[in-house]
């Protein structure tokens, strides 16, 4: 199972936040260059970086440190964050991009969605970020009257390569629920699936490696935190356990 180290950026800082919420960061002291480049020299084979004031508010605001961590880590990244065009796709693409991430786009606009996808086949990644058994959109901020199953189903003819999925109330004291969705999804839909945010121990990557169409998983607070070191995730992560999704 690829793990994929999770860089979320607002005002070219590394954060995280609480339950989705922009009001509630939690900043982290690091540079977050340093932190890309730490957590390839750890073994990383790609890393996912999201532009969380492009979440919010749509468009590109930490473009150029971004573009810094793709021109310097030497391994793929997937950017995700306010990419809601085709000239913002083009953009990202060609500065080096290996991956977009979509996900308001992705659910509210399939014209656009089903347009990147034919330009760019193999490199479109959708999002799903549920909130309470709904999707949610426009930066975590609405909800939509859909399941993530309803929405995935709806997206697998769409030509994305894969899809995320995130329960942005993980950090509540019940994660079998979200285990439980995760693994519906994973059965149910035919594109490989990407678990993101649901990673706080090591039993948590076993489990997921058990599951099947499971192609990784996005892990940021717990090595941010430093909860998890990536030298053990990536142990775990790497143990021979049948799994037939490719990421």
């Amino acid at each position: 199972m690829n793990i994929l180290p999770d860089i979320e950026l607002m005002d070219g800082q590394c954060v995280n936040l609480l339950h989705g919420e922009f009001s509630k960061p939690v900043h982290y002291d690091v540079d977050p260059l340093q932190a890309a480049l730490d957590f390839v020299k750890q073994g990383a084979t790609m890393l996912n970086v999201v532009d969380l004031d492009g979440v919010m508010q749509g468009g590109m605001h930490n473009a150029e440190l971004i573009c810094q961590i793709i021109d310097q880590v030497g391994v793929p990244v997937q950017v995700g964050g306010g990419v809601r065009t085709m000239a913002s796709a083009k953009w990202w693409f060609d500065r080096g991009a290996k991956r977009i991430v979509l996900g308001t786009a992705a659910v509210m606009d399939r014209h656009f969605l089903q347009e990147v996808c034919s330009h760019y086949p193999g490199k479109v990644v959708a999002s799903i970020d549920e909130k309470e058994g709904q999707v949610m959109v426009n930066g975590w901020r609405e909800s939509t009257a859909f399941t993530p199953l309803e929405i995935g189903r709806s997206l697998q003819s769409s030509g994305i390569c894969a899809l995320i999925y995130t329960d942005i109330n993980f950090d509540n004291d019940h994660p079998e629920a979200t285990l439980a969705t995760t693994t519906l999804m994973a059965s149910e839909l035919r594109i490989p699936v990407i678990s993101s945010g649901t990673i706080k121990g090591l039993d948590d990557i076993s489990r997921l490696q058990l599951l099947p169409n499971i192609a990784g998983a996005i892990i940021g607070r717990a090595l941010f935190s430093g909860a998890l070191s990536l030298a053990d995730v990536l142990a775990i992560a790497s143990q021979d356990v049948p799994n037939p999704a490719m990421l």
